[in-house]
């Protein structure tokens, strides 16, 4: 079996909150109601998007891994509006305090048209200008795209996995999954 999930912003990558006792942050057992399967890669609270869960360890293994290289595409709106320069430095790999990052793809795209209003909704700050950046990896760091947006001189405001190789969020709402 093989699930997409739509993770909204806030929602742990884990069917436990194993955080302090007595909090209880939501986690993919409130929306997903499917036993045995398990994510395969993650995404941090603060990030939406795209998840993929299998009961299937060697497809898990095979989407997660870095290994294989699997392609995944996150759309990104920062801080300021990075110049040519800071983006062929994120296309060439930067150095982060775990080593260097390999190649990445990285473009200005239009805001996205479709999107959903995120809770909470984020920073806006009239005398700071943003942008959204499509962002192409085949690793997964912790916290890659974030930090990669912070070394070339502009934080990340909100990201979103749009895919992971050929699967897509397309047609997706916050909170949905299906079995694909």
């Amino acid at each position: 079996m093989l699930i997409a999930f739509n993770k909204p912003h806030g929602v742990l990558c884990q069917f436990i909150d194993r955080g302090t006792q007595g909090s209880k942050r939501p986690t993919l057992s409130d929306y997903i109601d499917a036993p045995g399967v398990y994510p395969a890669g993650r995404l941090d609270r603060d990030s939406e998007g795209l998840m993929l869960l299998t009961d299937d360890g060697r497809l898990q293994a095979r989407i997660a891994d870095p290994k294989h290289q699997t392609e995944k595409t996150y759309w990104a709106q920062v801080e300021g509006i990075p110049d040519e320069a800071a983006l062929q430095a994120f296309r060439e790999g930067l150095d982060l305090k775990d080593g260097r990052t390999r190649p990445a793809k990285v473009s200005p795209m239009t805001p996205p048209d479709t999107l959903w209003e995120r809770e909470p909704p984020i920073r806006y700050r009239k005398s700071v200008p943003d942008c959204w950046l499509e962002v192409g990896l085949r690793e997964g760091k912790n916290r890659q795209v974030r930090r990669m947006t912070a070394a070339i001189g502009h934080p990340t405001l909100r990201l979103i996995r749009w895919s992971i190789g050929d699967w897509t969020l397309e047609g997706m709402r916050p909170g949905e999954w299906r079995e694909i």
